[in-house]
Parts: C-alpha cells; structure tokens; sequence
C-alpha cells in the first residue's frame, strides 16, 4: 500500500512537472515584441471584470490560481493533520481582559466588513479573494489570541471540507466549461462577472479557513528566551 502511494506521488509529481515544461515552452515560443498590456486591454471586455490583475489571476491565467489554491489547501490539511490541539481553540488562552473582549467587540465586526469590501471591490480595483481571506484569517488569530470560544473549528471532516470547498469549486467550473464547449478555464462572457465573483466569493472562505489553520498548527517553542544579561 505504502509503494502504491509512492508511486502515485511520484506519477502526480511527473505529470506537473510535464505541464510546467509545456508552460515554458509555449512561453519561449513567444516571439519578441510581443504587446502583451495592448493584448489585455483588448480582451478586458470579455474578462467579466474591470481590474486587470483580478482579470489575469481568475480568468486569463486562471491556471496560475487554481494550483496556488491547491498547494495551499495541501498545505492546511496537512498542518491540521499534524497539529498537537484537538481544536483551533486554545483554552490556555481565555482571558477575563474586559479590555481586550470590548476591543475585540469593536475590531471584529469592522474587520468583517473589511473583508466584505476587499472582496467586492477586487472587480475594479485592487482587493480579491486572498487580500479578503487574509482579514479573515486576521479575525481567527485575533479570536484565538484572545481566547474567544472556536470550538465548533474542530480538525474534523467539516473543517477539511471547509479548506478544500473553494478549490473543488474552481476546479468543478473549470470542468463543466469545458464540458459545455469552452476551453477548459474559460467563461462564457455572460457569466464570466457571476462566476467570478462566486468563485472569489468561496475562495475567500477557504483561504482564510487555510491560513488560520496554518497559524494553530504551527509548532510553539516551549524554551524561554534567555533574560537579558543571564550568564554575565
């Protein structure tokens, strides 16, 4: 079983590298010159978007994303698989601040609505699914820290679900637009706008379930850092 793996891995390892070798040389195959800023304002109309880079990263070259996403839900599921806690609430870290609970009471919220922005607004400028994950993830670690119950994130089959929903999501369009005669990635220019911003929308949830796992698993080092002046 444990060589059947192996070479799983192995043949999954092969296949990506055989894609990037393609990747590059289509890429070398350009020739020089090539205009590429006046090839992307003629095909913004199509994009569903106005912000050129949102239209790059989730259109264009969606490519690019859809294995950014994938390496990094790897990512969270392993670290979620190898954390210590049962759950990304510490109880350690409970606190009876009133201070810190009516900061937290006030930033939460605001920080919520932040990422609600960052996602809406990567359409025509800067802000995304990653700018918008990464406030949400910002919320978990300020919700840890400060001890707020997180109970119901256990590192379970809802939480693996969680992480993995906005990566099956990309795939699962990318493969039903390839299915309806479009090229595998490509929008219909009708729905392009809809589905990207359902796309980003659940991305949005899983990068910031990804980060925030990432964060609880890391190891803690239990040494104390030597006191100034020790061994003087």
């Amino acid at each position: 079983m444990r060589r059947l793996f192996t070479v799983a891995i192995l043949a999954i390892c092969g296949l990506l590298i055989l894609l990037l070798g393609q990747g590059l040389w289509q890429i070398a195959g350009h020739p020089p010159g090539v205009n590429l800023p006046g090839i992307l304002a003629t095909a913004m109309p199509d994009s569903g978007v106005e912000h050129p880079i949102t239209a790059v990263l989730l259109n264009f070259r969606s490519y690019d994303t859809l294995l950014e996403i994938g390496v990094l839900v790897i990512a969270g599921i392993a670290g979620i698989s190898i954390a210590r806690t049962r759950s990304l609430e510490d109880p350690d870290l409970r606190t009876s601040d009133s201070l810190l609970y009516a900061l937290q009471r006030w930033f939460i919220p605001l920080m919520l609505l932040l990422a609600g922005y960052l996602l809406w607004a990567g359409s025509d400028r800067p802000g995304g699914a990653f700018q918008a994950g990464a406030v949400l993830a910002a919320i978990g670690v300020l919700m840890r820290l400060g001890g707020l119950p997180m109970d119901f994130l256990k590192p379970g089959l809802l939480l693996r679900f969680g992480l993995v929903l906005g990566f099956a999501l990309f795939l699962l369009i990318a493969v039903l637009s390839a299915v309806a005669g479009e090229a595998f990635l490509a929008y219909p220019p009708a729905w392009a706008k809809s589905l990207i911003l359902f796309i980003e929308t659940v991305l949005t949830l899983s990068i910031g379930m990804v980060l925030l796992s990432l964060f609880v698993a890391a190891p803690v080092s239990e040494d104390s850092e030597p006191e100034e002046g020790a061994g003087q």
